[in-house]
């Protein structure tokens, strides 16, 4: 049986922190035997979230069509990594924009009760979220991005499975120089994976 993941990068850093943590959680997941896939920002327009807030019709609901082969992504994967770092005590605006693009799942779950995510994988689907925060002995720094990534999983019918939550950044600089914290995210990666394999069996 196949299972896929989707680590989905908040940050806008190709090659940073956010960036190789989930490299590491991506490389557990297929070392454990999922098939994994990295989606970075496409370009895409953000005001279409505005558009499908209207939505009344589930075959009309996906109106862009650049966005059909994205939530087809979404819809056939088993699983999900959200990787991303705090700003301003909230995760990057741009990647609440994508998020915000998700809009049609959201009218289609709970307003016109005819789900877009296949009824075969409803219930069945987990989520990592991974993050870091410049701030030390905050505690409530991850919040608000937890809040919000626990919204966008319960919108895809992804379970809030673990995390990852990593503070200290300022001093810490370079998460190459803490191996520990990187074999964390291998772990939880490959942990997710080996969880949707046994589902899957």
């Amino acid at each position: 049986m196949v299972i896929r993941i989707i680590g989905l990068l908040g940050s806008p850093l190709a090659g940073g922190n956010t960036a190789l943590l989930l490299e590491q959680a991506l490389k557990g997941a297929k070392d454990a035997g999922a098939e994994v896939e990295k989606i970075e920002f496409p370009d895409l327009n953000p005001e279409e979230s505005i558009n499908l807030m209207f939505c009344t019709d589930p075959a009309k609901c996906i109106l862009d069509e650049k966005l059909k082969p994205i939530y087809k992504k979404f819809q056939e994967a088993d699983g999900i990594i959200v990787a991303t770092p705090i700003m301003t005590m909230g995760i990057p605006g741009r990647l609440k924009s994508f998020m915000d693009l998700f809009q049609a799942f959201f009218i289609s779950k709970y307003v016109l009760k005819a789900p877009l995510i296949p009824e075969d994988k409803r219930g069945k689907r987990k989520g990592l979220f991974i993050s870091i925060a410049g701030m030390k002995d905050c505690p409530t720094v991850f919040d608000g991005a937890k809040t919000t990534v626990t919204a966008f999983f319960e919108i895809l019918d992804f379970y809030y499975t673990d995390d990852l939550l990593i503070d200290d950044m300022d001093t810490i600089r370079d998460l190459k120089t803490r191996p520990v914290l990187l074999k964390s995210a291998y772990t939880k990666g490959a942990v997710l994976a080996k969880a949707l394999l046994k589902i899957a069996r």
